[in-house]
């Protein structure tokens, strides 16, 4: 029984073949293409890698078929509202939101990462002058 569950082992799902333009030597030419570029056509380095970039949401999902086949269907629909209803608590503009109540939800909120560390307000780049940046949201501007 595989209760809907994601599987364990990670699967590859990059592209199959690898169209990079190469130079005489038969190798990428780097100079007009770009690094960066030729890195986003490259597979993972690694077969985790893949898995490692989508752990918290295959965390979150397993999560809910777990909640959903020991507490019912209501469960994960009543989070997934709760999470809902959380994105829309709305802010001024200008001012960031810190995510507290969906970090409640997911039970964040005892963790520290690295994103509570190195993602504080005084690192942000978030510089507008409050006024205009509510007009354009009221469609003043």
């Amino acid at each position: 029984m595989s209760f809907g569950l994601p599987p364990l082992k990670p699967k590859f799902t990059g592209p199959e073949r690898i169209d990079l333009s190469e130079g005489s030597y038969g190798v990428p030419n780097v100079m007009t293409c770009g690094l960066q570029a030729t890195k986003s056509k490259l597979e993972p380095s690694h077969p985790l890698q893949i898995s490692e970039m989508k752990f918290a949401e295959n965390r979150e999902r397993m999560e809910m078929v777990m909640l959903r086949n020991t507490q019912g269907l209501h469960a994960p629909l009543r989070i997934k509202m709760e999470l809902q209803a959380a994105k829309k608590i709305g802010r001024l503009p200008f001012l960031p939101s810190s995510g507290f109540m969906s970090d409640v939800l997911r039970g964040r909120d005892e963790e520290i990462g690295f994103e509570d560390i190195l993602n504080t307000a005084e690192f942000r780049e978030q510089m507008a002058c409050p006024h205009a940046v509510v007009e354009r949201q009221l469609g003043l501007i």
